[in-house]
């Protein structure tokens, strides 16, 4: 299997966390969520002196070499996307699907497919924001009425196609706040 598609599955698994989030109250996710970094972490540094049977074979074959981090700005998103915004869990849900789904779907359509670079930005493509936009839509269609979704989308759209920083923390946090704009406000 593909080095990257194997990375974005394993991105996408994180859905876990959001059918977890159906039987447990956001702070225990969050807790979860902690957890899950310091025994990830804990991963890194074995596996950086010790063969770790199953976990060591995963890292050699999907671990970006410029990239060690990923996961760490993967759970810090999804941390405060369900501290800020776990008062409605379907606001909080549609934020993390973006990133869970939205992101996964940019990654893989735009690096196989992807030809139109975006302006302002040559590392992205227009095929990839477009893969965004429609599995984030379509994503969170399953939570929210249609307005807040595309609005959603849209915004989860442009954050991972120009954020300065590791889009996994603001996909999320971003995409959730303008879904409570909408929700709460317009």
């Amino acid at each position: 299997m593909d080095r990257e598609v194997l990375r974005q599955l394993i991105h996408a698994s994180g859905i876990f966390i959001l059918v977890l989030g159906l039987f447990l109250n956001p702070t225990v996710l969050i807790l979860l969520c902690v957890i899950l970094i310091i025994c990830a972490e804990m991963i890194f540094i074995l596996d950086k002196y010790r063969h770790i049977p199953f976990f060591s074979t995963i890292l050699g074959r999907c671990k970006r070499r410029d990239d060690e981090r990923g996961f760490l700005y993967f759970f810090i998103g999804i941390i405060l996307t369900l501290y800020f915004f776990g008062f409605n869990m379907a606001i909080a849900s549609s934020g993390i699907l973006m990133l869970l789904i939205g992101d996964s779907a940019s990654t893989l359509i735009g690096r196989k497919y992807g030809k139109h670079k975006l302006p302002f930005n040559n590392s992205k493509t227009v095929e990839g924001s477009l893969a965004f936009f429609i599995v984030g839509l379509l994503s969170t269609l399953t939570l929210l009425p249609i307005v807040p979704s595309m609005v959603g989308a849209l915004v989860g759209t442009l954050t991972e196609a120009y954020s300065p920083i590791d889009d996994n923390i603001p996909i999320p946090l971003i995409s959730a706040l303008a879904i409570t704009v909408v929700i709460y406000w317009i």
